[in-house]
């Protein structure tokens, strides 16, 4: 009885190209399965109101307030003879409608232009601040729970003041960048009745905290979007510059350079530094003499002062010109003449 041959190769098979491509079909099918079982998230865009304040203007208008916010702490304090801050909390665009509805139904509204851009501007402050702010510059404490009501005409003229002093502030801080020339045109308790732009009119929103002593309250500026997006463009592009300019540049690093020429110097003529031992700087006495660690042959070392230490410009022999000392640059001598004590 013969047993046939039996291949070891038999039952096996390399993997062809038509069993790869299913293989990886059948993967990608699954991995898309995956995906689409996966909770997508849509985000909403309202095309009514496109977002056009791009992050670089954002940034600007955030320096600027910033410097406003600061300038303002100073007009607050001094005004009101209390501790007070102002910080910036954020920049948003809104429509005018949004920001009409997020104000309480009564406040102190200021309207000021802001030539020479056209429209107008509002300036908020709440109630209760206003009433603080006018309690304190007349001599009271600012305590207890504050009336809710439009102010007197006396009430009206001192809190006028602080806020001129607040507008010139913004006019300062936006110099560098928004040219604006506010001027205070009405003021409305109502914010219904003010009659600053459309309901769906884009503007810019800035919150500010205001604190004073220990008490915190909101506070506004709301600008109108149009004709304060030509300005931030303006800045944000860089001014060509003419060949006028280049000359008067150039000209200006070469009268800087000239200058530097000019300008003195405290330069110090000395030894060589001398090791002492702690014990023997505490006995020393009137009379004492001390070696020190300079060849009698060495030059003394002309030393400035440097950021990172003294710096070594030259050296000199020590002299005397009339009834001045004086040292005399010389050049360094040989290595073998320093050997000499």
């Amino acid at each position: 009885m013969t047993t046939p041959a039996v291949d070891p190769t038999a039952g096996t098979s390399e993997p062809t190209a038509g069993g790869l491509a299913a293989a990886t079909g059948s993967v990608l099918a699954s991995a898309g399965r995956q995906r689409r079982r996966q909770p997508r998230v849509v985000s909403g865009y309202d095309f009514r109101r496109p977002i056009q304040l791009s992050r670089e203007h954002s940034r600007m208008l955030q320096l600027g307030f910033e410097g406003f916010a600061r300038q303002a702490t100073t007009v607050f304090t001094s005004s009101l003879r209390k501790v007070s801050q102002i910080s910036l909390v954020s920049i948003e665009q809104r429509s005018y409608g949004e920001y009409v509805d997020g104000l309480p139904p009564t406040t102190y509204m200021t309207l000021f232009s802001i030539d020479p851009m056209p429209g107008l501007g509002v300036l908020e402050l709440s109630l209760p601040a206003t009433m603080v702010c006018v309690d304190h510059m007349l001599g009271g404490h600012g305590a207890g729970d504050q009336p809710v009501r439009p102010l007197s005409e006396i009430e009206a003229s001192v809190i006028g003041g602080l806020v001129q002093r607040l507008l010139g502030e913004m006019r300062y801080a936006l110099g560098g960048t928004v040219e604006l020339e506010p001027r205070v045109k009405a003021v409305e308790y109502s914010p219904q009745f003010a009659q600053v732009a459309g309901a769906s009119d884009v503007v810019v929103v800035l919150t500010f905290d205001l604190r004073i002593t220990d008490r915190s309250y909101p506070f506004t500026v709301c600008l109108p979007f149009s004709p304060l997006l030509p300005q931030l463009q303006a800045a944000a592009t860089p001014a060509p510059v003419s060949e006028r300019e280049r000359a008067q540049r150039k000209h200006a690093g070469e009268q800087l350079h000239a200058a530097f020429a000019h300008v003195p110097v405290e330069v110090t003529v000395q030894f060589r530094p001398t090791r002492l031992e702690p014990g023997a700087l505490s006995t020393l006495a009137v009379g004492d003499v001390l070696r020190l660690d300079h060849p009698a042959a060495a030059p003394l070392e002309v030393t400035v002062e440097k950021p990172d230490g003294h710096g070594v410009l030259a050296h000199a022999t020590a002299g005397v010109q009339g009834r001045k000392l004086a040292a005399l640059v010389v050049t360094l001598p040989p290595p073998s003449q320093e050997t000499r004590r």
